[in-house]
């Protein structure tokens, strides 16, 4: 057996006595390729910090046999150090200190791969960071001997990279063996058996109570009778050895009523699951776009400062479909979404678009409203609509009743989210909308983005998504200035 790595024994986290990660026993072995899944503040980062020696447990111990290598999201990376070869992969030998997102991260990367360690501990790698970034991970994770714990929301690469996932729910995690397509597979079991379950109790449930029900009806049929046969035994008077044994009879059926009824208490009730309605978003026919491109260029050049970014290019987006763009990171599609946004030069755009916009900047509100009164107060929907739309993006219970300028970063981006797709919009722009997101609601925003008949121009460098949701695809190629559709 390979040699263990990481034990974690006997672990409890808490803040504010209030338990974030409980955690028996766990192994980490010398070459396990795990991926960390769950909702966005389900305690995935905690697991990496608890790992990485950043944090300590409220109770229990964490035992180290190696010193590795530490991917921190939130970190900055050193500008010196990193092998020269690496960052020539990665495009970023001249990286400046005010660099973009993506490229900070690939400097991160080539820091954790300059030197070996025998255990890498990764946490979010690939937020803002493009498909050749990603690619370079990949590449380096097939060839990388030692143990990987990886924290990530994209699916494609946990598929390519991971052989165990962790799942963390409720402060408890669970181990699934395989990619996370096979623990979506096994997801799916656990939910179909579920519902099997469900399915039984409830027959079960009914088939005594029906019993029950039959038995008090013949109970009550006996007491009737046996009422008739006393007032004829005032007659008759022996006849009363028989209304004795009716009685009895009687006596005993509710006996045995009882004891279904106490059954039924001992049944182990299995609650249903709620069954996800298709969601579909009715906008307003008097903005309602005719024009089968309600957005198109000829010659398009774009530009920023004297640098070009696209030369000559010529496009149609149709309508009503969903529109991906893709490119390396600094090519230009966030300048290009915002181009469109402003209804810039070179663009043929129809009179009637209403665009709504959706940016990579971090959201925060001012006003004192309530998550559902904010929506309310911005959408001609109905609160039963808003209601179904909010819990799809995880806010349910007393979330929707917490105020919008106290919540967090990654509430305030799906509460963004929410208020586009329901807003009075018929072209949406997404700049990297999943870059906070967990998969959950990754796998939600695919649901809005299906249930919405307008159009969507959308950028993303997460290939599950794409693939997903895209009808079409461009790509900037920085090298020509080309912007190109991917067929």
């Amino acid at each position: 057996m390979d040699r263990i790595i990481f034990e974690l024994e006997d672990i409890l986290i808490s803040y504010f006595d209030k338990e974030i990660i409980k955690i028996d026993r766990l192994a980490v072995h010398q070459f396990d390729r795990i991926g960390i899944v769950g909702k966005n503040g389900a305690g995935k980062s905690t697991i990496i910090k608890l790992l990485a020696g950043e944090i300590v447990p409220t109770t229990g111990k964490v035992i180290r046999h190696v010193e590795p290598a530490y991917f921190e999201q939130l970190s900055a990376p050193q500008h010196t150090g990193a092998d020269g070869e690496l960052l020539s992969k990665l495009g970023i030998s001249g990286i400046e200190h005010n660099s973009s997102g993506g490229e900070q991260a690939k400097l991160k990367l080539a820091n954790v791969f300059t030197d070996y360690y025998e255990a890498l501990l990764l946490d979010e790698p690939t937020t803002h960071m493009d498909q050749a970034g990603i690619s370079f991970l990949i590449e380096q994770l097939e060839y990388y001997y030692g143990a990987m714990i990886l924290v990530s929301h994209d699916r494609s690469l946990l598929d390519q990279v991971v052989t165990t996932i962790w799942e963390v729910a409720d402060g408890v995690i669970r181990v699934y063996k395989g990619n996370y397509s096979d623990y979506e597979k096994e997801k799916n079991i656990e939910l179909k058996q579920i519902i099997e379950a469900h399915e039984k109790y409830t027959s079960e449930k009914n088939r005594l109570e029906m019993a029950i029900q039959k038995k008090k009806e013949k109970a009550e049929k006996l007491l009737r009778n046996d009422g008739k046969s006393k007032q004829k035994a005032k007659e008759k008077p022996s006849r009363l050895g028989k209304s004795k044994s009716k009685s009895s009879s009687q006596k005993a059926i509710y006996r045995a009523a009882k004891s279904m009824e106490h059954r039924i208490k001992k049944l182990d009730e299995i609650k249903p699951i709620q069954e996800e309605r298709p969601i579909i978003f009715n906008q307003s026919k008097s903005i309602t776009i005719y024009n089968k491109f309600p957005i198109m260029a000829t010659g398009f050049k774009l530009t920023i400062g004297n640098r070009v970014l696209i030369d000559e290019a010529n496009f149609q987006f149709p309508l009503g479909k969903k529109i991906a763009i893709t490119g390396p990171n600094g090519s230009g599609k966030s300048t290009f979404l915002n181009h469109i946004a402003n209804k810039g030069d070179g663009l043929i755009i129809s009179p009637k678009v209403k665009i709504g916009y959706f940016t990579q900047m971090g959201y925060r509100f001012n006003t004192n409203e309530t998550i559902l009164s904010y929506l309310k107060n911005r959408s001609e929907q109905s609160e039963g609509i808003l209601r179904t739309i909010l819990h799809k993006m995880q806010f349910s219970g007393t979330d929707l009743y917490k105020k919008v300028n106290d919540i967090s970063g990654g509430e305030a981006v799906r509460l963004r989210l929410c208020e586009l797709f329901l807003g009075e919009f018929n072209v949406l722009l997404l700049d990297e909308p999943t870059n906070f997101l967990d998969i959950h609601a990754r796998e939600a925003l695919e649901t809005f983005i299906h249930g919405y008949s307008e159009t969507i121009i959308s950028v993303s460098h997460d290939k599950a998504f794409i693939a997903n949701v895209a009808d079409v695809q461009y790509e900037i190629n920085p090298r020509d200035k080309t912007f190109t559709e991917v067929t």
